[in-house]
């Protein structure tokens, strides 16, 4: 986690998970560690981490299943992480006082 990122820790955690997942470091049908051993690898409150777990769940990413416990589905789509995270980059320059038409300049440039 890092501290200085400006978003929640719940999301952070949820980040951490998704790219464990799509990178196959956790496989669909796959059981996940109980959120106390998740919350002490990752350094933060059990309930920070079944915040971020409840989020993943609602993505369709997870399933919680009673005495069984939390369980991939699938993988996440690629597709749909990037927009997410242009998202939290456009977020991010609009706090910084850029407009969008700005950043995909930026872009262009990159290319």
């Amino acid at each position: 986690m890092d501290l200085q990122d400006e978003r929640p820790l719940h999301e952070q955690a949820a980040d951490a998970i998704r790219r464990a997942i799509a990178a196959g470091e956790v496989e669909p049908g796959d059981r996940l560690p109980p959120a106390r051993d998740l919350a002490v690898a990752l350094e933060i409150n059990a309930n920070t981490v079944l915040r971020a777990l409840r989020e993943l769940r609602a993505e369709g990413l997870l399933e919680f299943r009673r005495g069984r416990g939390v369980t991939v589905l699938r993988r996440p789509d690629p597709k749909a992480g990037l927009q997410q995270r242009l998202r939290e980059l456009l977020a991010e320059a609009e706090r910084h006082g850029y407009r969008p038409d700005e950043v995909i300049e930026w872009i262009k440039e990159a290319e």
